[in-house]
């Protein structure tokens, strides 16, 4: 089949990404600063030069169609790579100072991150460090978008656009008040737990999506608390209102203190690990590649132990 030449321009893609992002072309004009038609005009006309209806409107919001879905990676990707590459040339050209854009899940960016920030700085203090924090699903967008050059966080979404490797295990603890009869028991059937309510992060996180799967293997539809952070999940803990899956980093100060228990269950939890991210597609750039080097070295092991081994290192969560 002959394809014949594209005239997509960059207002197009940029106009078609933040209407798939936001869901809304009002939405999309605003982050764009541009007016709505404008917007409309250009994801119209894309959908013209590629032969394919590429948004659909379901009630008073829009998302892509099956072809808008499948052309959308393509488009932020080349938004992606042109915004890196320009920062490439600015560096090369010693216009602009080397910098590396780090993104984070929560639980990460309290307990594993500022380690390896610290490490990785001595050792490369020419390269700035930023840091985004968020959940899973704003991580993962984030990396796919080409907005963050690496990430810290959990077991990367299916595909070969990520590419990394593991830092280590993430272990879980099922945590409640210190005086709960639970924590004095050997074992716990899952089933026990059925009428204790169920302390949650919010929609799109890892942590999240850990518990819910826990929960709907053991068929248990407990009462669900949704809190914002990590802290107020120990707190409501402690406090005797619920039980949650966490990951052990997060809770380890808590819990030898006395200040949190922990229910042994009866069964051995999935095993999860922390993972260092790239982009796989396009040139991997100094900086990451360095990044991508250090995590993988007995240097920034050397740092986690000692952080993981610090009292200080448990008490971010709670601010």
């Amino acid at each position: 089949m002959y394809l014949s030449p594209l005239s997509i321009t960059l207002t197009q893609l940029r106009s078609f990404l933040a209407v798939v992002r936001t869901g809304s072309v009002t939405a999309a004009a605003e982050e764009l600063v541009v007016t709505q038609p404008s917007v409309s005009a250009a994801v119209s006309s894309l959908g013209r030069e590629l032969g394919a209806e590429l948004m659909e409107r379901v009630g008073r919001s829009i998302r892509p169609t099956p072809a808008g879905e499948a052309f959308a990676p393509y488009a932020a990707d080349v938004i992606g790579l042109l915004e890196q590459g320009e920062r490439a040339a600015l560096e090369a050209g010693e216009l602009a100072a080397r910098e590396l854009r780090i993104v984070a899940v929560t639980t990460a960016a309290e307990y594993l991150v500022p380690p390896l920030l610290h490490a990785f700085g001595a050792q490369h203090p020419d390269i700035g460090l930023t840091l985004d924090v968020g959940n899973r699903e704003h991580v993962f967008g984030r990396m796919l978008a080409h907005r963050a050059d690496v990430a810290v966080g959990g077991r990367p979404p299916d595909g070969d656009r990520l590419a990394g490797h593991a830092l280590g295990e993430n272990r879980f603890a099922l945590i409640t008040s210190a005086d709960d009869p639970l924590a004095e028991r050997r074992s716990v059937r899952p089933a026990e737990l059925a009428e204790r309510s169920w302390l949650q992060r919010e929609q799109g996180s890892g942590t999240r999506a850990f518990n819910e799967r826990f929960l709907a293997s053991h068929e248990l539809r407990p009462r669900v608390l949704t809190l914002g952070s990590n802290g107020a999940i120990k707190q409501a803990a402690r406090a005797g209102i619920g039980v949650s899956l966490q990951s052990r980093v997060a809770v380890e100060l808590e819990l030898s203190s006395g200040l949190l228990g922990s229910i042994t269950l009866g069964e051995r939890l999935p095993t999860r690990h922390w993972y260092a991210l790239r982009s796989a597609v396009g040139p991997v750039s100094a900086a990451v590649a360095a990044f991508m080097k250090f995590v993988g070295s007995e240097d920034a092991q050397r740092a986690l132990a000692a952080w993981t081994m610090s009292p200080m290192s448990s008490t971010a969560g709670d601010r």
